[in-house]
């Protein structure tokens, strides 16, 4: 996706034991206990790390026989882009549960804010530009009106004489 990179958070995994305080791992079942998976923030940004790492496979695949290079890419991406939707979570979720287009808090947060800052900016100009327009026309207005003061034609009139129309002489 063109644009600005997305951070993606990696967390490091937990043990419910260290949050609850006991060392005992025979008590917690081990589903219960630590998530393997990779947690991250945005399934949009984990997509467009796997169209990366996609163009990378392609490359090395150039390097394969003409004969099997098409089936065993297509395997060699199937079977990465599945291993990295079984051993990563969006947070917290399943990948097939998450949201494609999920907001962070954060992402909301900002456009929020620049939101805001555009309605004050526009709410401004709204007080001030009709003003200093106005301003604007009144000087305008007023040099126009101290020039036509100051002009004065200085055309002298002449003394026409009528001239017999020469076509009429004949």
């Amino acid at each position: 996706m063109a644009g600005a990179p997305e951070l993606v958070v990696v967390a490091p995994l937990r043990d419910v034991e260290r949050m609850a305080g006991t060392d005992d791992r025979a008590s917690v079942p081990a589903t219960a206990r630590e998530d393997f998976r990779v947690r991250c923030t945005s399934k949009r940004a984990v997509t467009e790390l796997l169209e990366l790492c996609g163009r990378i496979v392609q490359k090395l695949g150039e390097a394969l026989p003409e004969k099997i290079r098409e089936p065993a890419l297509r395997d060699a991406q199937w079977t990465f882009e599945s291993a990295v939707q079984e051993n990563v979570s969006i947070n917290g979720q399943a990948w097939q549960e998450a949201s494609d287009n999920c907001l962070m808090d954060s992402d909301i947060k900002v456009l929020e804010d620049q939101f805001d800052e555009i309605i004050v900016d526009i709410a401004t100009k709204r007080k001030q530009y009709p003003r200093k327009i106005l301003e604007c026309v009144i000087k305008t207005i007023k040099a126009k009106q101290e020039i036509l003061k100051q002009y004065h034609p200085v055309v002298q009139p002449l003394d026409l004489k009528n001239d017999p129309d020469p076509g009429f002489n004949t």
